[in-house]
This record gives structure tokens, C-alpha cells and sequence, in this order.
């Protein structure tokens, strides 16, 4: 989709929805606390507390997980010019009447797989599709996600690589902050990251 058709967009339907996505385990909520340091304000209802698979907070509205089953989505409109999380499933529940400026999360897939199998572990519960298979559903869902926003007017997508914010958080936190207009507090974006959360690396798999 062109640049001009994205623009006639945003100016039909107003201020942008600020939207972090990307797999479970991506580094989503990481994104969230970077925005919320940067000064974006972030939409959340404070349900889901941190935990020890995320000490520093989900960042979430539950109401997100339901929009697939949901028929009136004018609630969104609340959250323009506001950051909030959907995973990368419910992009295409996100309703043609708002525009949409997209962080988009990319992790190694190894790394998300042993994330997601710990956080099953934590809750005492087993995933039921096996690794491999899992690995290879994802890797055909984030193809499948990248040409949809790409053909829709109303996405516009940044995709940043979650080992790239931890190895060198200034940087992304520019990229970012010129992706959403520049006026965000860099210094801080940066300062939110905690490379001590970096724990399933895929080297060390």
C-alpha cells in the first residue's frame, strides 16, 4: 500500500492508535515500558500484574484478547494517540476506522518457543504442539501478518528486533522515537531497558 493512500487514511480517521505487537514472548511488554518512559500515554487496565515472567508489568486491556468475538469496537477510538498491546493475531480484529502506527516485535523463534515453554512451565501446564511445529506455525503467521499491514491503509509498521533494543537501546529508542513523530524522551526509552531480562537466548539454548 503507498505512502499517500496510508496518509488520506490517518487524515479521514484522526490521530493514530500507537500499537505494540508481535508474538507472545516477543518483547512486547518491553516496547510498552519504553513507550510509557517515553512519554506515550499507554492504555492498560492494570489486571494482569507483573509476575515473575514479567517483573516489570504486562502493560495490557484485557478486553484486547476478545476482539475477535466482538461486534462493536468503538471503544478503540479511545486509544487514539495512545500506546496500546495486541499480539500479532488480533491485527486483523483491529477495526478500518482508526489508523494504526505499529511497533512491531520480532524475536528469534527459538527464543520465543523456550519463553513461552517456560511461562507454561511457571503455571504448571504443558504446551501441546511440539517445538519444531510451533516454530514453523509462527514462522508462516509473521509472513502471512507482514503482507496483510502491508497491504492495508491502515498500518503503518516499524518492525524492531528485540536482541537489537537489549544490545544497543539508544539507538532503537530513536528509531522508534522518529517512527511516532520525535517528540519522545529518548534518554529515558533507553534507560527502561534491562538487558538482565535477556534470559533464553538462543546461543544459550
Amino acid at each position: 500500500m503507498n505512502a499517500l493512500s496510508r496518509l488520506l487514511h490517518r487524515w479521514k480517521y484522526g490521530q493514530e492508535i500507537v500499537v505494540v505487537s508481535g508474538l507472545p514472548r516477543s518483547g512486547t511488554s518491553m516496547m510498552m515500558k519504553m513507550l510509557d518512559a517515553g512519554g506515550v500515554p499507554i492504555m492498560t487496565d492494570g489486571l494482569r500484574t507483573a509476575d515473575e515472567d514479567n517483573p516489570r508489568g504486562y502493560f495490557e486491556v484485557e478486553r484486547v484478547k476478545d476482539l475477535e468475538k466482538e461486534t462493536d469496537k468503538g471503544w478503540l477510538r479511545e486509544a487514539r494517540g495512545k500506546g496500546l498491546k495486541v499480539i500479532s493475531f488480533l491485527l486483523k480484529e483491529l477495526p478500518e476506522d482508526c489508523a494504526y502506527r505499529v511497533v512491531f516485535m520480532r524475536r528469534d523463534l527459538v527464543e520465543v518457543v523456550t519463553s513461552q515453554n517456560k511461562m507454561l512451565d511457571h503455571r504448571g501446564e504443558e504446551n501441546p504442539i511440539r517445538d519444531e511445529k510451533a516454530i514453523e506455525l509462527y514462522r508462516k503467521h509473521l509472513i502471512s501478518t507482514r503482507v496483510f499491514t502491508g497491504m492495508s491503509p491502515r498500518f503503518d509498521v516499524l518492525e524492531v528486533v528485540y536482541r537489537d533494543v537489549l544490545d544497543d537501546p539508544e539507538r532503537l529508542a530513536r528509531q522508534v522515537n522518529a517512527f511516532l513523530g520525535g517528540r519522545l524522551d529518548v534518554k529515558r526509552m533507553a534507560e527502561a531497558v534491562d538487558p538482565g531480562l535477556y534470559r533464553n537466548r538462543s546461543d544459550n539454548l
